[in-house]
């Protein structure tokens, strides 16, 4: 057992998975449904997950939440689909575990977990989007995870576009046009009322090269913004369709990126799977253990 000794949780809509992590590496893992009554029930829920799990020479707990924060005072701003609002989450949870506790966006976890044990390996400047039922992502900047909202799938790619999904009232964002449900959307409005984006991924279906284009300009913008040396791509429809989605992504990026950036530019497949958000967590709790 090394001094790295922490567990990271990942917590969904749906389900929370919460795992001990040694050096890195995921060595035992609990899953179960996320109680949505109320938030004291979500947040006992948590705790009797991280309980499962055995607590001995564990230094430290890592919550990666689907919600925005002030990073002022770690507030958290709301979830969508979680009852997580206004409340010190950090906090909250350390009364119930009697460990220090750190939490962070689990799309920043996960990109955080790339650029140390993945994709993003050996980079200062380095963005992750994920393309799943939403969009979702994170940044690496000189090195560091930065700490804001990056809501990178509701950035505006399409001026008055295509509205986004669930509470969201924008139009033209990322997610509207790159995601998993988006592009199921697409592949209804073209093979039938029961397609999805798998028909689209298994026939190689040039609507594919529209959704690659949309992601390209995304990635261009980004580029710009930050300076991004290598961009990952993840999520179930991402990682599906990668290879068909980057021809397009290449060329627009290369019209959107300023100077050589589009072609200097990497652009890979995410490496870890459905454990970025867990290990990314993971990352946290020895940053709270400190």
């Amino acid at each position: 057992m090394s001094a790295k000794r922490v567990i990271g949780v990942d917590l969904g809509g749906t389900k929370i998975l919460a795992g001990v992590i040694d050096d890195g590496k995921v060595v035992q893992t609990v899953e179960q449904p996320t109680p949505t009554t109320s938030q004291d029930a979500l947040l006992d829920g948590i705790a009797d997950v991280v309980r499962e799990l055995p607590l001995d020479g564990v230094a430290a707990v890592g919550c990666g939440i689907p919600s925005r924060f002030d990073y002022r005072t770690g507030i958290s701003l709301g979830a969508v689909n979680i009852p997580l609002r206004g409340i010190d989450f950090a906090a909250e949870m350390e009364k119930r575990l009697l460990l220090p506790v750190g939490v962070e966006n689990d799309a920043s976890c996960a990109a955080w977990a790339e650029h140390v044990h993945g994709a993003g390996r050996g980079t200062s400047y380095f963005v992750a989007l994920t393309l799943g039922t939403g969009v979702g992502g994170g940044v690496v900047f000189a090195g560091r995870l930065l700490r804001a909202w990056t809501e990178l799938g509701h950035m505006v790619i399409v001026e008055d576009g295509e509205p986004c999904q669930g509470a969201c009232s924008g139009r033209g964002h990322v997610e509207a046009y790159c995601s998993g449900t988006a592009a199921t959307r697409l592949a209804r409005e073209l093979l039938g009322p029961n397609a999805n984006a798998h028909d689209l991924v298994e026939q190689g279906h040039p609507a594919l090269e529209t959704i690659g284009h949309h992601l390209g300009v995304a990635i261009g913008s980004l580029v710009n913004i930050f300076g991004a040396e290598r961009v990952a791509i993840g999520g179930g429809f991402g990682v599906a369709a990668f290879d068909l989605l980057v021809p397009a992504a290449r060329a627009a990026v290369l019209r959107e990126a300023l100077g050589d950036a589009g072609r200097d530019l990497q652009i890979e497949r995410a490496e870890l799977g459905a454990e970025a958000g867990l290990i990314g967590a993971g990352l946290v709790a020895l940053e709270a253990a400190r």
